[in-house]
């Protein structure tokens, strides 16, 4: 998997504790966890702003809360939020919480605007990666998918989701950030695992992402089962797929478009669901492997 590593630690970084052994490979020990990102991230689509939201971070500290049942968790990620405005907004305060491992995802929501400028997520995700594998934390991140395959609309799209992904790769390889490396992977595209707005993991999406960073990272007990294909499913007619398409349209597209032209954000008056570290509870029912 690209950027997996054996955790090299930079100049003057600390690297995390290591607990037992287990068989014969030392296995991590993290004690504080910190997740930046944007909707993906904070966990839109698994649960709902009424019932609060999980999504594969809380479930990524679930899993790391089997490892170490007194690991910390911190999520500063808001729904909405552009590469620069992650940096901007979250890096300094999860430096200030001294984690020893950190997901960083952003790029999304710059890579569907008109504007999108790839040099310059690039540029922003790279100063989080560095601050990030300085301060002593292991990183992991992820590559996005093949959007054209969900949303056959945005096909015009692919081109940049696949030079963004080789652009995180690099930066991986460069600052020793561990890669869930999604694009190539079939499974990851199945409308199944995406929630109605084909720009969101739902439920069992989310489950999918957390398993994959689980195995990314290192922790005991993943495999590549997130990658494995679902159950073929029933064939849909045309004439199904074009009012999907329809709904999708003037359910998500459209609104979305609406609120560039008015210059309105998701994010407009967000703030993280959990900016501080605080213990995991490990929601009823938790399991560690994949339905």
């Amino acid at each position: 998997m690209a950027g997996r590593s054996s955790a090299r630690t930079p100049t003057g970084a600390t690297a995390p504790r290591r607990s037992s052994s287990v068989g014969t490979e030392f296995m991590p020990e993290y004690s504080r966890y910190l997740a930046l990102g944007d909707s993906q991230t904070e966990g839109l689509w698994d649960g709902d702003d009424t019932t609060g939201v999980r999504g594969w971070a809380d479930r990524s500290a679930e899993h790391l809360a089997a490892t170490n049942p007194v690991v910390a968790y911190a999520n500063l990620a808001v729904r909405g939020l552009r590469a620069h405005q992650i940096r901007e907004t979250q890096l300094d305060a999860a430096l200030a919480l001294k984690p020893d491992i950190a997901t960083v995802v952003a790029g999304m929501y710059d890579l569907i605007r008109p504007s999108y400028d790839a040099d310059a997520v690039t540029a922003d995700l790279e100063v989080m990666f560095k601050a990030l594998r300085e301060s002593g934390a292991v990183v992991a991140t992820c590559t996005f998918p093949d959007v054209g395959r969900i949303a056959p609309l945005a096909k015009p799209l692919r081109g940049r989701v696949i030079d963004l992904n080789e652009r995180i790769r690099r930066l991986a390889r460069q600052y020793d950030v561990h890669v869930l490396d999604a694009e190539p992977h079939a499974a990851v595209t199945d409308a199944r695992i995406w929630a109605s707005d084909r720009l969101h993991a739902n439920s069992l999406g989310h489950q999918r992402i957390a398993a994959g960073m689980a195995e990314a990272v290192g922790l005991p007990g993943f495999d590549d089962a997130w990658t494995r294909p679902l159950p073929p499913a029933a064939p849909q007619r045309l004439h199904d797929r074009m009012i999907v398409e329809t709904r999708w349209l003037a359910g998500f597209f459209g609104p979305w478009i609406v609120r560039r032209v008015r210059g309105r954000s998701s994010a407009d008056g967000r703030v993280a669901k959990r900016p501080e570290l605080a213990p995991v509870d490990v929601a009823p029912g938790f399991d560690t492997g994949l339905a």
